[in-house]
């Protein structure tokens, strides 16, 4: 949906983000990011006029923040009132296919949100990310807490490696102690479902599950469903927005 387009009460109410759309008025504004141990990254921040909230958007491993599902994803929630940054790890900003180490990672990750923090006006901070990118973020709040921080979201956490099923890459989340948000699909070949379900109800309460029936890591759902992934989509960014707002 083209930016600066007006978006009016949809049926249903005040109550909630799907209720509303709002007027985005400024285009994707490019910054840059100092990284400790590494070189600085690019990043894009994106808001509505008023933004409501902020997130602290993370790519994963294969694509970068211009990537069109990050976007997709950035556009969505300004629609519903949250503004993004988006940002680089350094390994893509340099054009490498192999991943930082975590420290690398998890000092991208504190640098977005330090630079988010002082540019969302008091809007409440979140932080999370695609795959990769939401794995770093729970990583580095795990070790110490991103400041401002009210919550994390994963669009697609990766449990594991396909066809390798292990809950070991959520060990760290058990040193997490603010809210968490799983935006899942039952098909997704990275997050056996049953072992994620059985980590998220051993998170004591901080971490909720929103499963998304038919899809698969990047959100895509077979044309049998009879639903499209723009429609999926939306009704993930709902959910996320709702969430933020709520926390």
């Amino acid at each position: 949906m083209p930016l600066g387009m007006e978006f009016g009460d949809l049926a249903g109410g005040d109550d909630g983000a799907a209720a509303k759309r709002y007027s985005v008025t400024m285009e994707p504004q490019a910054l840059s990011l100092s990284v400790d141990g590494a070189e600085p990254v690019s990043g894009l921040w994106q808001t509505p006029t008023q933004p409501r909230a902020c997130l602290v958007l993370a790519h994963g491993a294969g694509a970068g923040m211009t990537h069109k599902s990050m976007a997709a994803i950035a556009d969505g929630l300004a629609e519903r009132g949250v503004a993004t940054l988006r940002y680089q790890f350094p390994y893509m900003e340099r054009g490498s296919k192999r991943v930082d180490p975590p420290p690398i990672a998890h000092a991208a990750v504190r640098s977005a949100v330090a630079e988010a923090a002082r540019r969302a006006g008091g809007a409440p901070l979140f932080a999370g990310g695609k795959s990769f990118g939401g794995r770093m973020t729970s990583q580095a709040q795990a070790l110490a807490p991103l400041d401002g921080v009210r919550g994390l979201i994963f669009f697609a956490f990766p449990l594991h490696p396909a066809g390798k099923p292990s809950d070991a890459r959520a060990a760290h989340l058990s040193a997490v102690a603010i809210p968490m948000l799983f935006l899942q699909g039952s098909k997704d070949q990275l997050a056996d479902l049953g072992l994620l379900q059985r980590t998220i109800a051993g998170l004591q309460g901080r971490a909720s599950l929103e499963r998304i029936d038919e899809a698969d890591h990047a959100f895509h759902v077979p044309a049998k469903t009879g639903r499209k992934d723009a429609d999926v989509l939306a009704g993930i960014l709902d959910t996320a927005a709702d969430w933020m707002l709520a926390h």
